[in-house]
């Protein structure tokens, strides 16, 4: 008896196998990138920390932040190379994104590092809020600030100083990431 149920279960298993295997699944579509968003953590002996968003609209990628913990006045805010906030002081996150090998500039320069964002300004409570529509910076291909980090600087970007605006050291990191599509 139990040879004839194992010489079944063979024969099932041969007839299984010899079905055509299914067609392929479509390859799934590119990930459509609609929002991303950077949280900021101070870097050692430091307490600025924020919140970074990123959102694409028709005109291009709409950049809002709230920063806290800064002192009143200008900071320069950078979307630096490597989304790597791992070092005390942030150096690890490397210099100013710049993939087309511009010189540093203004925001709404013709010529600019992708992650020049000028400044934050900071009220008499440390308190900062940016927003403004960026046609430079992108979720994909080259120009792609996703995996990069945002830094906040402890001084004014003056937006002509070669290669960072001599912004001075960092006094927060946030790594940019995907952020969850808005739910409408």
């Amino acid at each position: 008896m139990r040879r004839e149920s194992l010489l079944f279960t063979l024969a099932l298993l041969w007839a299984a196998c010899q079905q055509p295997a299914p067609p392929p699944a479509e390859a799934p579509a590119a990930l459509e990138i609609s929002r991303a968003v950077a949280v900021l953590h101070p870097t050692e002996g430091n307490q600025v920390e924020g919140v970074v968003h990123f959102t694409r609209t028709a005109e291009g990628i709409r950049i809002e932040a709230t920063v806290s913990g800064l002192t009143p006045g200008r900071h320069g805010f950078h979307i630096h190379e490597w989304g790597d906030c791992s070092a005390p002081d942030a150096t690890s996150a490397g210099g100013h994104f710049n993939p087309d090998g511009q010189p540093h500039g203004a925001p709404d320069s013709a010529t600019r590092h992708v992650g020049d964002l000028g400044n934050l300004e900071a009220n008499e409570e440390g308190m900062a809020s940016y927003s403004r529509v960026d046609t430079v910076v992108a979720f994909s291909g080259p120009r792609s600030i996703i995996g990069r980090a945002v830094i906040v600087h402890a001084a004014e970007d003056d937006l002509t100083s070669q290669p960072t605006g001599n912004a001075g050291g960092r006094l927060a990191c946030g790594v940019i990431g995907i952020a969850a599509p808005a739910t409408e």
